[in-house]
């Protein structure tokens, strides 16, 4: 594929470029260190499976799926952008 100056794999290059910079910045929020042994929400016992899966765990299976419900409720005003494009 012509790009003009790019070399003939750079379009493919940038690409992996960028998803292997995507995958750096999602490893980089992932939890670090010691787990605990009880949820901080609940203060049930945390399985050490889930321990052992999950470097620095710090909630309970159920306390972590009601969290990650909370942060994608928050989303996009799909009917807001939807609106704006119809005017």
């Amino acid at each position: 594929m012509a790009t003009g100056w790019a070399g003939d794999g750079a379009v493919q290059d940038q690409i992996d470029a960028t998803v292997k910079d995507a995958i750096k910045r999602a490893r980089s929020k992932l939890p670090t260190g010691p787990s605990l042994t009880h949820c901080e929400e609940c203060d049930e016992p945390i399985p050490e499976a889930r321990r052992q899966a999950l470097p620095g765990v710090r909630l309970c299976v159920q306390c972590q799926s009601a969290h990650d419900a909370e942060r994608s409720a928050a989303g996009y005003n799909r009917r807001g952008s939807k609106d704006s494009q119809l005017r």
